[in-house]
Parts: structure tokens; C-alpha cells; sequence
């Protein structure tokens, strides 16, 4: 049994893609989840991924986490198993949507309009959903620790939640992209003040130095879901947007990488004497290719095609990471962190 961390990344409904990196992994009996740290689409799939653990086991948390995703719009009424392999591209879905007039009409108007314009009128549409979570388990010391991270709105730090301060409130805090949601209040962890929060994509996506502790173990695996890496320029105002959120929300995982990667250096060289700091190892899980052909369009509006596509991307993903590096765990790091910074 060789015990992991998780570090799952937000990215709207191409969180989905991760639903089906946790699926494939829960199936193998001998890696076990010691922690997870996720931030917005990454916070609601590790809540539903721990809470399952301690409900049911693997099979529980597997369970769970289909549920979410039903809820958020992957409904295998809509999506039948044999139909998939006949659904379009992902890609070409994704680009019909975000030339639609509809999708069009609704980025322009979500512009020029505060999510404040809607005054009493307005409820966070994941509310309903994160509110059916069983928190006694999801708070719970037994299973996995799990930490949320958030993005304190007048600092403009990271927080993390953990244990019973992991709410309703933290995790739709952790999702608040402020541009369509009002800004998340409560208590700040760290000083007990009542502070605005915003999506944790901006401060820590996710964060991994919670896996510092010497009491967790060596490995983190990061689930990828914004691409590094894009070959083509974008040009229109979508592609530019987009672009723009994904290098935000990458800018504070690769500051996380590149301390891991400066401290390994140091104690190859000898700088820093073994023992003074945590040799953690890096691996991640991701398909940049997929990736790349998919648009702002289905992040922010949940495709049920799309959704079980990426949901079958990350099985594959995770699948094949373990038949390449499983036998790494516990023993070597496989991400190349000096070529990722090269």
C-alpha cells in the first residue's frame, strides 16, 4: 500500500475531468489517499470524494461523486454509455457553444453587469447543491485530511479551511469567481473576522504546502486541468479571456512548484542538511491536448456530452499514469519540475 496526496485543481465544469481521475484511482486497492487539497471545482470533488471514503469506502466515494456530477449536469439519462462513443469531439462542442448566440448575449451582458445588480434577488446556484453535503464526514478527523483554499478579497492572500471550518460557505468561497458571484462572507481562519472571500484559483490552485506537514507522506499528485501549455496565440476576445484566467490560475501552482523544485535542489547539493525540510515528490495527471481544443464556453456552462467525455479522459489519464508510474510512488518523482520551469 503506498499512501498519496491529492492536489486537485479548479477549472469550472472541466472539473469533471477530474471526477474521472478520482474514479479511476479509487479503483486500485493498493494506493490509499492521505490528504487532499482542492480549490474551487477541485473543493466540491474532494468534499464529495472524502465524504464518500468514510460513507462507503471506495465504492461509497465513487458513488458520491457521481452523484455530484449529476447534479451539476453530467445526468447519464442524457448520456447513455452506448451513445459515447458517437458524441462529437468535446472540442467541437465546446466551440459551438461559445459562438452561440445564446453564450454570446449571456458573456457579454455578465460583463457589463456586477452579480451585485441582482440585490435580494440573487442566490449562488451552487448553494443548493453544496448544501446536501453531509459536513459531519466531510469535517470529519477520520479519512483523508482535506483542506479547501479560498482567496481573501481585501488581503488578496490565501486561506485554507480544514476540519469544522470547512461549510457551506468555505466551499462556494473556495468557487466564487467574482465576476459571477457576489463575494462569499465569513469567518477568516486566520484572524476571526467576518472577510469577503473570492475563488481560491488566484492565490492557490490548489494550494499544496498544507502537504508539508512530516505527518503526510511524500508524494502529491496534481490533477492538471488548465493547460500549461497552448500552441496557438489566442486572438479573439474568448480565447483571450481564457487565456488570461488559465495563466492566473496556473501563476500560483507554478510558485508552489518552483519553491519544491529549489528545495530539491538544496538538498541534492547538500545546502540544506536532510531532515531540515520536506523532500516532497510531484507527479501530475493531466491532458493538455484535450485541454487545448475545449473553450471558456464549457467551464462556465456544464455540457452533459462534455462533462462524461471528461469524465472518460481522466479515467484514461489516471489510467495510464498508474501503468507508467506506479511503481514510482513512494520511491521517485516523475514530474519533470526543472524542464516545466526551463
Amino acid at each position: 500500500m503506498v499512501k498519496i496526496n491529492l492536489a486537485l485543481q479548479g477549472g469550472g465544469a472541466h472539473g469533471a475531468f477530474t471526477w474521472g481521475v478520482l474514479d479511476r484511482l479509487l479503483e486500485d486497492d493498493e494506493i490509499e489517499i492521505a490528504a487532499i487539497s482542492g480549490t474551487s471545482a477541485g473543493a466540491l470533488n474532494g468534499a464529495a470524494l472524502k465524504s464518500g471514503l468514510i460513507h462507503g469506502g471506495r465504492e461509497g466515494a465513487r458513488e458520491n461523486l457521481d452523484w455530484l456530477w449529476s447534479q451539476l449536469g453530467a445526468g447519464e439519462t442524457t448520456t447513455p454509455q452506448w451513445m459515447h462513443p458517437w458524441l462529437p469531439n468535446p472540442g467541437i462542442v465546446s466551440k459551438a457553444v461559445e459562438y452561440s448566440l445564446p453564450y454570446i448575449w449571456g458573456e457579454t451582458m455578465g460583463r457589463m453587469m456586477s452579480p451585485y445588480a441582482w440585490g435580494p434577488a440573487y442566490r449562488n446556484p451552487l448553494e443548493k447543491i453544496v448544501d446536501r453535503f453531509d459536513f459531519d464526514t466531510i469535517c470529519a478527523e477520520d479519512g483523508p485530511r482535506f483542506y479547501v483554499g479560498a482567496t481573501q478579497v481585501r488581503e488578496g492572500k490565501i486561506r485554507v479551511f480544514t476540519g469544522k471550518r470547512i461549510t457551506t460557505k468555505a466551499i462556494l468561497a473556495s468557487a466564487c469567481l467574482p465576476t459571477l458571484f457576489q463575494a462569499v462572507e465569513l469567518e477568516d481562519p486566520e484572524t476571526g473576522v467576518i472577510e469577503a472571500f473570492w475563488d481560491g484559483g488566484y492565490t492557490g490552485n490548489p494550494p499544496l504546502f498544507p502537504f508539508f506537514d512530516s505527518a503526510l507522506p511524500d508524494d502529491i499528485i496534481v490533477v492538471n486541468i488548465n493547460p500549461m501549455f497552448r500552441s496557438q496565440v489566442p486572438v479573439t476576445p474568448p480565447e483571450i479571456q481564457n487565456r488570461i484566467n488559465e495563466i492566473s490560475f496556473n501563476s500560483s501552482l507554478l510558485r508552489e512548484l518552483r519553491a519544491i523544485e529549489f528545495v530539491q535542489r538544496l538538498l541534492k547539493q547538500g545546502s540544506l542538511q536532510a531532515g531540515s525540510m520536506k523532500d516532497v515528490r510531484v507527479h501530475m495527471i493531466a491532458d493538455d491536448d484535450l485541454m487545448n481544443d475545449l473553450s471558456v464556453a464549457t467551464k462556465t456552462l456544464p455540457v452533459p456530452s462534455v462533462l462524461a467525455q471528461l469524465k472518460k479522459a481522466g479515467r484514461r489519464a489516471a489510467g495510464s499514469f498508474i501503468d507508467a508510474h506506479k511503481k514510482d510512488l513512494g520511491k521517485a518523482q516523475t514530474a519533470d519540475l526543472r524542464a516545466m520551469f526551463g
